[in-house]
């Protein structure tokens, strides 16, 4: 049984579909990457997922049993924990601060009257941003605000990880160390779900993928598989290796061709 199921789900604004029947799993212990041009619906499908957005018909399954009416809280309490694109952090608190407070808020009461300082710590240092550790988080590069963002997350020990493009910002050397931890957390049974516009980090950590354009999800698989597949290639570049005609699927809202024209070899 996947550890995440979403089924068939659509999400309208008025006129406009921004997702589109979409259906996907992610499995416990394994990383799943949810890609695809800009606009292509993924942000709005992590809300769905996550209780921020109701969608307009379908369901989401967590663990086996149905989440599509539950609020954030509830689904936090299951074990969700997400990150988001827009930095959410206290500026005016420390970095250590920053943690305790998400931790003690999944503690409870408990939490409150005995902070886990030695806990929060060993998460700074986990993620590598223990040096910051007494920086007020208005201060710190951006890098290190996604690190923690990561951190607060995982101060909730969720079972199901949502990180909406956690690499951005990190340098070269930070985004291979955020990939070894990213396999760690994986190897520890967790299960985690990233959208994410890097494409050497996708290719290199995540064991599946499901591509959305549109709205809609057009291919799913592993890295080997996606990277070969046509219309994985006409949403990203509005051509395939076989030649097929994509003229009716080019976008105009995509990054520049430097970053998405080619798709890095997966790992052996």
């Amino acid at each position: 049984m996947p550890l995440l199921e979403v089924d068939d789900v659509v999400v309208q604004f008025g006129g406009v579909t921004a997702v589109d029947h979409a259906g996907f799993v992610a499995e416990a212990g394994r990383i799943t990457g949810l890609i695809g041009p800009n606009g292509a619906g993924k942000t709005t499908c992590f809300n769905v997922i996550s209780g921020l957005q109701k969608p307009t018909r379908g369901a989401v399954r967590f663990q086996g049993r149905s989440v599509t009416r539950l609020p954030v809280n509830r689904r936090a309490r299951r074990g969700m924990g997400r990150t988001f694109q827009r930095l959410e952090a206290f500026g005016s608190l420390s970095v250590r601060d920053n943690v305790r407070v998400a931790r003690d808020i999944h503690r409870g009461l408990r939490g409150l009257v005995r902070p886990a300082t030695a806990d929060v710590d060993g998460l700074l240092e986990r993620v590598g941003i223990a040096a910051y550790a007494d920086e007020r988080a208005d201060s710190i590069p951006t890098g290190t605000a996604r690190l923690l963002e990561l951190a607060r997350c995982l101060a909730g020990d969720p079972t199901l990880l949502l990180l909406d493009e956690p690499s951005s910002g990190l340098d070269e050397s930070e985004t291979e160390a955020f990939g070894r931890l990213l396999t760690e957390l994986a190897a520890e049974g967790r299960g985690i779900l990233m959208v994410e516009h890097d494409m050497d980090l996708v290719m290199s950590v995540c064991d599946d993928l499901h591509v959305l354009d549109f709205g809609a999800v057009i291919a799913s698989g592993p890295p080997a598989e996606i990277r070969a597949n046509p219309l994985v290639q006409q949403a990203y570049l509005g051509y395939s290796d076989d030649g097929a005609d994509a003229a009716d699927h080019t976008r105009t809202d995509l990054p520049p061709v430097e970053a998405t024209l080619t798709i890095p070899a997966v790992r052996t």
